[in-house]
């Protein structure tokens, strides 16, 4: 059976059409692609049509490109806004855009090697939010007037709120860490069990655990106002290895539990200090900041690892329990020590 020149041209094209095609896939098979890697860290791409640009973003890392008129152009790929690689660029074929074979196997083998090294980075994979006081015990007790009628205003309400919020954005950020709290209703908790709860938290030899410890200020001049974060002193020492796991001298064991202690000493400066800094970055000068500041308070004293204590204002001045108080104020509170932990974490984990 004889065909036409134009027929021949014409089956050729399309069957040069369809090995193309297997050359390409559309966005679904490419997220199906990227997704294998890890099905615990969420895959999501994002598109600019105003730049006909995208970015796919896995974890915490993400591959930013550029769409191609034609098919067949080569162009870079930008990955975690630092690295450049060359490769086929994404392109439109029908109006819809398609990935060719060989930039989703770059991009994947990129993301695989970053996720390998993320496995083996250090890493906070546990944040243990305490609320204190609660229950019966309401902690420091103040008063605020609001149209001439007085109402009293306790700590423990104050804290609960903001940790609650606190958790919820956490969550929301940071979806494969554990965010756990020693208490999410109005009930009591012992000192012992907060601190027990936050060392009975598993994690692997090169994750961390950090405790935040959540309070309301009391003074005897109603003048004192302001937040501050507190951290356990230079030179308290605790037991913060377990013998029965290591087969090391005594002198060795205590060699390695001082190194210990003075990392988790700094690590709680640091995570202070950006605390401090998440409220700066709220507020500014209109809520004065009291620095921070060094004790051995019980749940920091006996929780083994980075940990500090965070007091928002004070209920004994009517200015801080105003702000304590209110919906806009709660957030702005919550923002503050929410914004230190994801700084202190970006930090210690990089």
């Amino acid at each position: 059976m004889k065909i036409s020149t134009l027929k021949f041209f014409f089956l050729c094209s399309l069957f040069i059409i369809h090995c193309t095609l297997l050359n390409a896939l559309t966005l679904d098979e490419t997220l199906n692609t990227l997704q294998s890697i890890s099905p615990n860290k969420t895959i999501q791409f994002r598109w600019d049509p105003l730049f006909r640009s995208g970015t796919f973003i896995f974890g915490d890392h993400s591959g930013s490109f550029s769409v191609s008129s034609k098919e067949g152009e080569t162009g870079y790929l930008l990955i975690n806004n630092q690295e450049l690689f060359t490769v086929p660029q994404p392109f439109n074929r029908v109006g819809a855009l398609v990935f060719p074979e060989q930039f989703v196997t770059s991009l994947k083998n990129i993301f695989t090697r970053l996720n390998d090294n993320d496995a083996s980075r250090f890493q906070v994979a546990a944040i243990i939010i305490d609320a204190g006081h609660g229950g019966r015990d309401s902690g420091a007790v103040g008063n605020i007037s609001i149209n001439g009628r007085i109402t009293p205003v306790y700590e423990k309400d104050i804290v609960l709120k903001v940790a609650l919020a606190l958790r919820d954005r956490l969550v929301q950020t940071y979806p494969n860490k554990q965010v756990l709290m020693t208490r999410d209703t109005d009930i009591y908790r012992t000192l012992d069990f907060r601190a027990e709860m936050a060392n009975a938290v598993t994690v692997k030899d090169n994750e961390a655990v950090i405790f935040i410890s959540i309070h309301a200020n009391w003074g005897a001049n109603p003048n004192a106002r302001g937040y501050e974060v507190w951290h356990i002193t230079s030179g308290h020492r605790r037991t913060l290895l377990d013998p029965s796991r290591h087969n090391y001298s005594s002198d060795i064991n205590a060699i390695l539990n001082a190194m210990l202690e003075e990392e988790f000493a700094t690590e709680s400066i640091l995570l202070a200090d950006a605390i401090l800094q998440g409220f700066r970055e709220v507020f500014g000068n209109t809520l004065p900041s009291r620095g921070r500041k060094a004790n051995d308070w019980f749940v920091v004293r006996n929780s083994r690892m980075p940990a500090v204590l965070v007091e928002l204002g004070f209920v004994t001045n009517r200015q801080d329990t105003l702000l304590m108080t209110s919906e806009d104020g709660l957030q702005k509170l919550t923002s503050s020590v929410y914004n230190g932990i994801v700084n202190f974490i970006g930090i210690f984990e990089r």
